[in-house]
């Protein structure tokens, strides 16, 4: 790496909603996801959707993780290989519905819940990301919020210990837009890059609980990240919503010049304090 990025922000988009974040020596990882192209990962009730793709990474291929970021608890952001492979001993931050599942019944005993507004430092040495659990909702009729697992979107904050942060993340989760999201744009304006979970996930019955490009684009808007980032498109067979879709709704919204264009299996270089993203 050259010493000129080594405050810079390393990102390897892995596939679906799973991203390995390092900066300096602290590696982050988001919604572990490694089931292979034809897996089936269990959505709850009976539903099950097969992966079309490859994840980039293997879990014998991951650094030394510092922890692990989980915004919900369906199979295809931690399957049964997330759960096999990675260690009972790391640290998972995630809601407080997924953290009681992950310590009683899986034995990850360092999961911390966060409700909505509550952080958690992760540290290695001199080097933190601080994570603040923000709002989401995988659903917009009450009666399918409550049978879908809690959801929550994330702000990342990485630097040096006891310092400014270098890099702020926002990370969407598999939410829907609704009014609860201002309140994101409010607290925490201009992030460095927003990750943003779209695909337009399609249930049986036609229940969409996740964005699709449309409504992507307005939550982009909303937050007025510096950057932007889609992930969670085109994995899996009940996303309905193509990349395409995304891509020409922000160009219609004058963020086309925003979007990292960053696919899966691909790495991006995000430097301090602005620049553009060197995507490798």
């Amino acid at each position: 790496m050259d010493p000129s990025l080594d405050d810079s922000l390393r990102l390897h988009f892995v596939g679906n909603a799973t991203l390995l974040l390092q900066y300096r020596d602290l590696s982050l990882l988001t919604d572990p996801n490694f089931l292979h192209r034809g897996q089936r990962a269990h959505l709850g009730y009976g539903l099950v959707s097969r992966r079309l793709t490859e994840p980039a990474l293997d879990p014998a291929d991951l650094p030394s993780l510092d922890a692990v970021v989980l915004s919900h608890l369906h199979g295809d952001h931690w399957d049964r290989r997330a759960r096999r492979h990675l260690s009972r001993s790391l640290p998972i931050v995630t809601t407080p519905h997924a953290s009681r599942r992950l310590q009683g019944v899986h034995g990850f005993h360092r999961a911390v819940g966060l409700r909505t507004w509550q952080e958690e430092t992760v540290r290695r040495g001199e080097t933190q990301v601080r994570v603040t659990a923000l709002p989401g909702r995988h659903a917009g009729h009450p009666v399918l919020r409550r049978l879908l697992p809690p959801v929550m979107g994330s702000l990342l904050e990485f630097g040096p210990a006891d310092e400014p942060p270098r890099h702020r993340l926002y990370v969407s989760g598999d939410t829907l837009p609704f009014d609860g999201l201002e309140e994101i744009a409010r607290r925490f304006p201009g992030p460095d890059l927003a990750v943003l979970h779209l695909g337009g996930t399609t249930l049986p019955g036609g229940f969409v609980v996740t964005m699709d490009g449309r409504q992507g684009a307005k939550l982009a808007r909303l937050v007025r990240a510096r950057l932007i980032l889609p992930v969670h498109y085109g994995d899996y067979t009940v996303f309905r919503s193509p990349i395409d879709d995304f891509l020409a709704e922000a160009d219609r919204a004058g963020l086309a010049d925003r979007v990292v264009h960053c696919r899966h299996g691909q790495r991006a270089v995000l430097r301090p304090g602005g620049g553009p993203p060197v995507v490798l």
